[in-house]
């Protein structure tokens, strides 16, 4: 079920209600079967697969926890919970991926095996709940946190909606005694949840698919684009990638925070970093959190030299790129990412140049370019094929181009006039200001003032998404959310 759709505007009143209104003990009884409801709107038969990747993690981290004397048998029961869970993901995401580029090299070498193809479908949110068991396996084998004896708790923890097909990929020490806490009402809780849960709405429904409408234009005719349409679309996608996700997000926030449960940051104002590295501490916190701890650590880390260092970021990264999707382009976004940190690594920028960065010419200056290397990654991430990559900066390094029928050919290229510029303008600054409705954590802050609570503020803030989302449906622009297909 998408966030964005009438059925889920049906959907979150019912399930919220129905919580308060039932007594602790069937809560999360109830929770849990919203949960499958949600995930199996779309494909009823994906709920089979999330049972069965729930049952084996379950008695394998229950297993653990009895055999905690026996290294082998731990060992034998993490590896089976891990290598079903890499199973699922492999078969369902890669198979047909790692296939097709086999039958490709066979091809070209003049061999005539094929590696036959499954074709299967792609659940929703695969790799994002199969991360978050795995990690939940995982530390329970280092002992970090003890097995959960109660399986409808930890079937809500694996399933619950929220977050359930586009993260935050959440740690078990957080989420689950939450889900397992008896919580009362709290009138702020659920206004802070309404409030986030409307900028999440505005995120996505206005700025990032309004944003999509044009960089869509340019890549579905990018042939004759020229290089200013696409360096043009490329910033565009930047804003609409991060309001699309940072979106969905607030919305999971919002949806959990209503009902007394507070889920992790899953970004931090990006786009005010001053690196790349920087970047990449506030983007996608939970995912880059899950790869640290489970991959970059484990592989060394920063601990055995900077050319060990090196490669460890490499590798992660390139991981990461794959993780998001059976395309080469992903997998060129993870290394451009890389390289990038590499770079600064060596420089050392910060500790080099000292308080002259610290200036505000000198922060503006770090933020600058930080955004413009990122433009570059996201054309990487949006190119649907390697071709697409070959046009893209073909066209962006070889091409000059001046004067007023150059940039008009751009906006052409857009689907964009000054009337559009400037109401994509509005709508960014609008994304802006709307951070400081779900900058505090609780809406009475420390000296006991109210802020937030002004019922006109959100009846306005509410009539801009339903203008601005029936203004997309009306040109078939409106899309779901392009973080459900990972």
């Amino acid at each position: 079920m998408n966030f964005n759709s009438l059925a889920f505007l049906i959907y979150l009143p019912i399930v919220v209600g129905g919580y308060w209104l039932l007594p602790h003990r069937a809560r999360k009884v109830w929770l849990l079967a919203a949960s499958y409801f949600f995930y199996g709107y779309w494909n009823p038969a994906f709920i089979f697969l999330l049972l069965f990747s729930t049952a084996v993690d379950y008695l394998c981290s229950v297993g653990m926890d009895r055999h905690r004397g026996k290294p082998l048998v731990m060992k034998l029961l993490m590896m089976t919970s891990v290598m079903m869970n890499l199973g699922l993901l492999f078969s369902f995401k890669y198979f047909d991926f790692f296939a097709e580029n086999i039958n490709l090299l066979s091809a070209a070498l003049g061999w005539s095996y094929r590696v036959p193809q499954l074709g299967l479908i792609l659940p929703v949110g695969i790799s994002f709940y199969t991360f978050q068991t795995m990690s939940y396996t995982i530390d329970v084998y280092r002992g970090d946190v003890p097995a959960e004896k109660d399986p409808i708790a930890f079937a809500l923890f694996v399933t619950y909606f929220p977050q359930l097909v586009a993260g935050p990929i959440e740690s078990v020490s957080n989420l689950l005694p939450q889900l397992k806490k008896e919580h009362t009402f709290s009138r702020e809780d659920f206004t802070a949840g309404v409030r986030i849960l409307l900028c999440g709405f505005f995120r996505k429904c206005v700025v990032a698919d309004y944003c999509g409408i044009h960089v869509n234009a340019v890549f579905a005719d990018l042939g004759s684009a020229n290089a200013l349409a696409i360096a043009l679309a490329g910033s565009l996608f930047c804003i609409q990638m991060y309001c699309d996700f940072a979106g969905y997000s607030e919305i999971a926030t919002g949806c959990a925070r209503m009902m007394g449960v507070r889920l992790m940051r899953n970004f931090d104002r990006p786009y005010l970093s001053q690196s790349y590295t920087e970047f990449f501490r506030r983007w996608h916190i939970s995912l880059n959190r899950w790869f640290t701890s489970y991959v970059y650590i484990p592989l060394g880390g920063s601990r055995k030299g900077v050319l060990r260092k090196n490669l460890n970021i490499i590798i992660v990264f390139a991981l990461c790129g794959l993780w998001h999707g059976a395309r080469w382009t992903y997998v060129l976004w993870g290394l451009y990412a890389a390289m990038w940190l590499c770079i600064e690594n060596a420089l050392d920028i910060k500790k080099r140049f000292g308080p002259r960065w610290q200036t505000p010419l000198g922060r503006l200056t770090r933020r600058t370019y930080m955004f413009l290397i990122f433009i570059p990654a996201a054309l990487l991430f949006r190119a649907e094929s390697l071709q697409q990559v070959g046009v893209i900066f073909s066209r962006l390094f070889t091409e000059v181009g001046f004067g007023e029928q150059y940039v008009a050919d751009s906006f052409r290229s857009l689907s964009m006039n000054g009337l559009t510029m400037a109401q994509i303008l509005l709508s960014i600054i609008c994304m802006a200001r709307i951070y400081t409705l779900t900058e505090n954590d609780l809406i009475v802050s420390s000296e006991g003032t109210r802020r937030g609570q002004r019922t006109a503020g959100y009846a306005l803030l509410l009539l801009v998404i339903a203008l601005g989302w029936i203004a997309l449906l009306a040109t078939d622009a409106a899309a779901g959310f392009a973080y459900f297909q990972f």
